[in-house]
């Protein structure tokens, strides 16, 4: 008997793609908010050209590639579907259209992409990003989740749980946002310069967004429309709460006031933990996960300092740690009647689980790092992945784009030019004001 189409989960399916998708110009806000004036349009714009670049990327070779039969050990999917050859409207995967699940899977390549640019905002070419955004999604993207999704991928054999995007989206972005970051090197004045967030409202309404768009992104993953989705519903509704509170607890006891910055963050932070165990833990598993993941992740941030790397938005710090955060307390939280046999280690079920997650972990972490720095190394011998320093310091998005985000600066200044000082007066004539003050 042929597969039939759901129709109920079709309609979520369509409902969730459309959410997920939502979430990369969510990204671009909260994002752009994080960085400095000079630098909001170049920050909007790299999450913006990952849409396209990835769509055309993912059509041509990436779901073959990914979610294509296996072309031996479980590693990367045969070219069958190269230009989606052999799909049409009748098609079915699982329940639902083909056409739909690969434009789902889609949705989360393109987020993916778009996270890693946070570490290396106010200071990338932007031609050197279009070049590394298709072959990361080729190179590192797609081979990992063939292993995680794919049908015979082999970390998915090895029995290691990954329900919406811990291994493949948010280690898979962390580890390479760290490697581009250290291609690149930290921007003019880490650790001297104040860098805060220059709109912090942008980065509000961003988390918003993105808190929406994740229940489309983690209960569409049921790809039904069921009992199990509304789980995995509340589940990440819960986390986010518990790691807005878990971040905003460390901000009171150690810095003694609460931030709208924390509030975000810690947000961001739970429910990146929640995306892989989402439907492996109860209610009460979520809200373990979304606490650690809040109060883990606002300790990460300042790794940065300390190491002497420049994530620039905290990718490694938040992306990174959660997800490993989310993707070993499956180990420990995993629950029957969430994975249909999989217990956790809290849970009557020993290490093995626990092994397991752990060995995905380091094996995903440690090739997307490699590939990813070995893709910035070529790209900077290349055409250089970075502006120069006259850019970087005037503003990469007049120097870029020749756009300002802002007809007035933030602080009331007209944006300047290369060689201008304030209200766009040449800098002898500042002088002359001081001198006559």
């Amino acid at each position: 008997m042929s597969p039939t189409i759901d129709p109920a989960a079709t309609a979520w399916l369509l409902v969730s793609t459309a959410l997920v998708l939502l979430m990369t110009p969510g990204l671009a806000i909260f994002y752009g908010g994080m960085v400095r004036s000079t630098g909001v349009l170049n920050m909007l714009m790299m999450n913006f050209i990952a849409i396209p670049l990835v769509t055309v990327t993912w059509l041509l070779l990436g779901y073959s590639l990914a979610f294509g039969a296996d072309a031996g050990g479980g590693l990367i999917g045969g070219l069958g579907h190269l230009g989606m050859a052999g799909i049409d409207p009748g098609s079915v995967r699982g329940s639902v259209p083909e056409l739909l699940y690969a434009t789902f899977q889609l949705t989360f390549a393109v987020l993916t992409a778009a996270l890693v640019s946070g570490a290396i905002a106010d200071r990338a070419k932007f031609s050197a990003w279009m070049i590394f955004v298709p072959l990361w999604a080729l190179a590192v993207y797609a081979p990992i989740a063939h292993w995680v999704w794919g049908p015979d991928g082999w970390l998915a054999s090895f029995g290691a749980l990954d329900y919406a995007g811990g291994l493949v989206v948010e280690i898979a972005s962390g580890a390479s946002a760290l490697a581009l970051a250290l291609v690149l090197g930290p921007r003019i004045g880490f650790r001297t310069d104040a860098m805060r967030p220059h709109n912090l409202p942008f980065v509000l309404l961003g988390a918003g967004l993105l808190w929406f768009g994740w229940f489309g992104f983690n209960a569409g993953s049921a790809l039904a429309a069921n009992g199990l989705a509304a789980a995995v519903f509340l589940n990440t509704l819960v986390a986010g709460c518990l790691g807005m509170l878990g971040w905003l607890a460390v901000e009171q006891i150690r810095d003694g006031r609460p931030t709208t910055f924390g509030a975000a963050s810690g947000v961001v932070a739970g429910l990146v933990a929640i995306t892989p165990s989402c439907g492996s833990v109860n209610t009460l598993g979520a809200l373990l996960v979304g606490l650690a993941a809040g109060v883990l992740c606002s300790f990460a941030v300042g790794w940065k300092f300390k190491a002497g790397y420049d994530d620039s938005l905290d990718v490694v710090g938040v992306h990174f740690v959660g997800g490993i955060v989310g993707t070993v307390l499956i180990g420990l939280l995993a629950t029957e009647v969430m994975t249909g046999g999989v217990e956790g280690l809290l849970f009557g079920g020993g290490f093995t689980q626990l092994g397991k997650q752990l060995v995905a972990v380091l094996v995903v972490a440690a090739y997307a790092f490699g590939v990813s720095f070995a893709l910035g190394k070529g790209i900077d011998r290349l055409i250089g992945f970075r502006v120069s320093k006259e850019d970087e310091t005037a503003g990469i998005d007049f120097a870029l784009h020749a756009e300002t985000a802002y007809a007035e600066g933030v602080h009331g200044h007209t944006p300047r030019r290369l060689g201008e000082g304030h209200l766009g007066r040449p800098h002898t004539d500042r002088l002359l004001d001081e001198d006559r003050g």
